[in-house]
């Protein structure tokens, strides 16, 4: 007779002997879990394709790590929150929320509403009117896969750490997907998620307040999250990968990955003054790199950060209509652009490259101020020559509120091909 009490079959009393989990997961792989529950007990369960976010009164946490383990931490829930999230998932689980209907109509329009909706009133919680790592009142970003809300200043440093460990997404001026959303909500706010990330912190070590220099914020953001020097001992487990490069390897990534950002871990000790939204558009006239076409994809590099967008298949006039986002330090240089053209087998090939002088926006959008108090009207221009890549005059404008630039460049290094962007500036203190 089998050992009911054995960690393998406490983990499917847990989650059940079911295909698919009765709610969607914050993580998408599972190669290896490892459970703590209340009382401290611990398990892992190799290969798992199951993963429980919550069970009866208490909500489980999970904790991304590079090595590809994840662990999971469980938490009391006050009972005016459980009652709301547990019942109809079955086996004591929360139900998995509604889909947003793929459609682009009516009821497609009401989900992404509600959706914010319900994120504006999370975020109007008390604790959560304070950043959860400075305490800088008034947040207006957050970290959607860890689960809290944060200040532009400490949104820097998550930024320097790679969306690996914390995806940044500002609440207004960002596009949230349901997923996206719906980790915020599963988390509960600052104070759950700070209630694991912060358990166990060493006596006389103070966090950084609203004040604090970029060098003391990050110390504290990366021990909290890269590092996690503040978690339960027990649930501590080193990472056997040290390089963020293997981890966003494209042969590991696959050629349709989504859009994605890296950075070195030394960014996080820059001061920076603003963020820069880039759109990259589409791709003119690329060049053959395969038999008779090319699989393109576009790579962004500032400072230490690097952002790439999609691997298009099969196209010489790719598409890409993807935004990144690039923290701009104060002492900024070129955004450098290249496009590659992506091998299963062996290394990606160049297809071109070109250099962006960011001066001309940056300086008139801080010449000309507060963006939402001018007309629509140019304030700037970036003018093309034999020194640059322009394919022609880029103009800097104010439309609707926002410092904008359009940019079309033509490939240098490279036998022919162009590519469109667009650039917008957004400033510390928006």
């Amino acid at each position: 007779m089998a050992n009911l009490q054995s960690p393998k079959h406490k983990f499917r009393r847990l989650v059940g002997d079911q295909q698919r989990p009765p709610c969607r997961a914050l993580l998408c792989s599972w190669q290896t879990i490892a459970w703590e529950d209340a009382a401290g007990e611990k398990f892992r369960r190799s290969k798992s394709r199951h993963a429980a976010r919550g069970t009866g009164s208490f909500r489980a946490l999970f904790i991304p790590r590079e090595d590809s383990l994840v662990v999971a931490h469980l938490f009391p829930i006050p009972s005016a929150v459980s009652s709301g999230i547990c019942g109809a998932g079955g086996q004591g689980f929360a139900a998995a929320p509604a889909k947003m209907s793929s459609g682009g109509g009516a009821n497609s329009r009401r989900a992404a509403s509600d959706g914010m909706r319900k994120l504006g009133e999370l975020l109007h919680k008390s604790d959560n009117r304070i950043c959860a790592d400075c305490s800088a009142p008034d947040p207006k970003w957050a970290s959607a896969n860890i689960g809290v809300f944060i200040c532009l200043k400490c949104s820097g440093v998550h930024r320097s750490l790679g969306t690996h460990v914390s995806k940044v997404l500002s609440i207004t001026l960002d596009q949230w997907s349901e997923d996206e959303i719906n980790s915020m909500i599963e988390v509960g706010g600052n104070s759950f998620a700070n209630s694991i990330y912060e358990a166990f912190i060493p006596e006389g070590y103070h966090k950084p307040h609203p004040d604090s220099s970029q060098e003391e914020r990050a110390d504290f953001i990366r021990s909290k999250y890269e590092l996690q020097e503040f978690l339960k001992p027990s649930l501590r487990i080193v990472s056997s990968k040290s390089s963020l490069e293997a981890t966003y390897s494209r042969k590991h990534m696959g050629s349709n990955a989504s859009p994605s950002v890296s950075f070195n871990s030394e960014a996080g000790m820059v001061e920076f003054i603003g963020i820069l939204k880039v759109k990259v558009i589409r791709g003119t006239k690329l060049a053959v790199r395969d038999l008779i076409s090319s699989d393109p994809y576009v790579v962004l590099i500032l400072g230490q950060q690097k952002a790439k967008t999609s691997v298009i298949k099969r196209n010489l006039n790719p598409v890409w209509n993807e935004e990144l986002k690039l923290s701009v330090p104060q002492q900024y240089g070129p955004l450098k652009l290249q496009v590659f053209d992506y091998d299963m087998l062996s290394k990606d090939d160049i297809m071109g490259e070109a250099e962006i002088d960011l001066q001309p926006m940056i300086s008139a959008a801080t010449a000309f101020g507060d963006a939402d108090l001018l007309a629509d009207m140019q304030i700037g221009k970036w003018l093309k020559s034999p020194d640059n890549a322009l394919a022609g005059d880029s103009p800097v404008n104010v439309v609707n509120g926002k410092v904008k630039q359009e940019v079309s460049l033509k490939l240098q290094n490279v036998e022919s091909g162009e590519v469109d962007l667009e650039l917008e500036w957004i400033p510390l203190n928006q």
